[in-house]
């Protein structure tokens, strides 16, 4: 099988993006024995409500979940979505609700982020508000006030990678852009979507990984072209190595599981997910 390389204008581990993040850390609760959150991104149960979501990521083992906007909440809130102007009460169910499944909200995203800081401030708000660790987005385009909220605030930037041809599927654009950025600014780092734009996921973060804040991990069958979601370790994607490489330096993010297969029953699948994630960390705890 023919694999594509990683584009070579990365240069391997600069000085400028070595620096692993001293700011505030995961939620002790959520970290697994390898020293990251095991998380599932609720787009993954996008058929059912959030509340429903939070239910199922614990059943499956997670520790966290990463929201995505527009979801329903579910519950005595009903078919309201989640949105970062929801009302104080509303955010406040939210976080009862994961108290009572023992889950942490890590996450939020994929979000577009404008450029205006006003707009920008309420997003980053409703992060503070639901304690999140970092936000997911593809605004490239609004980075400087991405940074500056992110350093008010204290939260993580990971940009995300749909494939190609969308915008961010080089991870170059995005490792050129946030060179010399504060350490916040990093990268949701979505395997499955390298693999299908043909680039070989463990190359990819052999060259970013100290700034890798995030994962929306996948497995996947080839490398090249789009297959469906398997649990982890029955494809050819080496999360192991890939893990390995990022806790070299001091990875303490979340790894989301994204499963986007068999949706109305894929929790069996997503805890065979979870069943890797902790297996590995005992193996390298």
């Amino acid at each position: 099988m023919r694999r594509r390389k990683l584009f070579t204008l990365i240069p391997a581990l600069s000085a400028g993006l070595a620096l692993r993040s001293h700011s505030k850390p995961m939620a002790p609760s959520a970290l697994s024995a390898a020293g990251f959150a095991i998380s599932v991104q609720c787009w993954s149960f996008r058929k059912f409500t959030l509340f429903e979501a939070i239910e199922k990521s614990a059943a499956a083992g997670a520790s966290a979940v990463e929201i995505y906007p527009g979801q329903k909440i579910g519950g005595t809130i009903g078919d309201v979505k989640v949105d970062p102007s929801m009302p104080d009460d509303q955010v406040a169910a939210i976080l009862d609700h994961c108290a009572e499944h023992h889950i942490t909200p890590a996450n939020y995203g994929v979000t577009d982020v404008p450029k205006d800081e006003a707009k920008a401030r309420g997003l980053f708000e409703f992060a503070k508000k639901l304690g999140l660790y970092g936000i997911t987005t593809e605004s490239l385009e609004s980075l400087d006030t991405l940074e500056k909220l992110a350093k008010e605030f204290d939260i993580k930037v990971c940009f995300h990678n749909h494939p190609k041809p969308t915008k961010l599927w080089n991870p170059d654009k995005i490792w050129k852009a946030i060179e010399g950025r504060d350490e916040r600014i990093g990268f949701c780092a979505d395997i499955g979507h390298w693999a299908t734009s043909g680039l070989v996921p463990l190359e990819v973060i052999r060259n970013i990984a100290p700034r890798v804040h995030a994962f929306h991990m996948k497995d996947r069958a080839e490398v090249g072209k789009w297959t469906h979601d398997r649990p982890f370790g029955t494809g050819i994607i080496d999360n192991i190595a890939i893990l390995d490489e990022v806790r070299k330096h001091g990875f303490a993010g979340n790894v989301s599981i994204e499963y986007e297969h068999n949706w109305d029953v894929s929790q069996p699948e997503i805890a065979q997910c979870v069943g890797y994630l902790r297996a590995y960390g005992k193996m390298r705890a």
